[in-house]
């Protein structure tokens, strides 16, 4: 249910050059198969959450945490839950927008990282797994499914959160089940069949009991071309997109019922080349907004918003976003106002 609390396009946030928390670390553990390794280090106040985004944009957070298996995702999970503290799960940050003002909850990042091969085309791979790294490996051992991801700078959970893909490619072609748990802490794996996914779009996205997605299992075909294919994608990537600078990839979700991508439409307004304070749209692609010169975060939702509106007026399409903007104070939005309890930044 939306509250009153809910986002517009233009979030009314208090001017403040930093926001102050507490600094002492604390720690916790839980009785689980592993309660050595479980004990977690808590730290107050001294992460910046520009550190965690590809955006390089965001103040502290009120409390950091990294967690490397299940369990200790379990155990952070209740803690937050414990201490009625809003958290958010974050992999590589790569579709997040931070507030300058950091964040008044616990940010987890996801170290979940590991990798098996089950058998011939099957892969389980922990949610933090970086997904171009899975993508470079099943291409580079003849399997087809994961091309695109060679080019995706997030993780797998992400990757699956959002139904990322490119090329004529998406996650959710290559999904076998998927496991999570539950903000009642709670272990579940759903199959495929059970799974309903679209563009840039996944069931858990409306979820309002996941916590977090902890691994997913991949079923790829065998393929005599697929590193060629993918690497065509990247070089065809390099020459169409900003590789290398501060962006969050695509910021929009190329619009159903016209011709055009949500690229084309930010380009024939004129768009290309924008500046808002330190963020600009890309010159070389019009769906990449990138930090050039110590961008704010009030920087890039300005110029979203001034894309969103210009396309709008021009062409009476609505553009809808694929970022994430985190709120420091309330719940977590995109750009469309849709809340949830909880999220997760691939």
């Amino acid at each position: 249910m939306i509250s009153s609390e809910t986002l517009t396009l233009f979030p009314k946030i208090p001017i403040c050059s930093r926001a102050r928390f507490p600094t002492n670390p604390i720690s916790c553990s839980f009785n689980s198969p592993n309660r050595t390794q479980n004990r977690l280090h808590f730290i107050h106040g001294e992460k910046r959450l520009s550190d965690l985004s590809t955006w390089g944009i965001g103040g502290p957070c009120k409390l950091f945490v990294q967690v490397f298996d299940q369990y200790q995702l379990l155990t952070a999970i209740r803690y937050c839950n414990e201490q009625s503290m809003r958290y958010v799960v974050v992999g590589k940050g790569s579709n997040c927008l931070f507030d300058d003002l950091g964040f008044d909850g616990c940010v987890i990042l996801n170290c979940i990282v590991f990798l098996e091969k089950i058998e011939s085309g099957l892969y389980r791979a922990g949610s933090g797994y970086p997904v171009n790294r899975l993508g470079f490996q099943t291409a580079s051992e003849g399997f087809t499914g994961l091309e695109f991801a060679g080019g995706i700078p997030g993780t797998v959970g992400g990757a699956v959160y959002m139904n990322a893909g490119a090329n004529g490619q998406e996650t959710s072609e290559a999904v076998e089940c998927v496991e999570l748990i539950t903000t009642k802490g709670e272990y579940q794996t759903l199959e495929k069949e059970n799974l309903s996914f679209g563009y840039r779009s996944s069931p858990f996205q409306g979820m309002n009991d996941l916590a977090a997605i902890t691994a997913v299992t991949f079923r790829l075909d065998v393929s005599q071309s697929s590193r060629k294919n993918q690497q065509e994608y990247l070089e065809r990537r390099k020459l169409t997109q900003p590789v290398g600078e501060r962006s969050a990839g695509s910021v929009f979700r190329n619009p159903r019922g016209t011709e055009f991508s949500a690229a084309q439409l930010i380009d024939k307004v004129g768009l290309k080349g924008c500046k808002v304070g330190g963020a600009m749209i890309s010159n070389k692609h019009a769906n990449f907004f990138v930090n050039f010169e110590n961008a704010t975060s009030r920087d890039m939702l300005v110029l979203i918003g001034l894309a969103k509106e210009a396309v709008f007026q021009k062409f009476g399409v609505e553009l809808r976003a694929e970022i994430l903007y985190i709120h420091p104070h309330y719940r977590c939005y995109n750009h469309e106002g849709i809340k949830g309890k909880n999220s997760c930044c691939s």
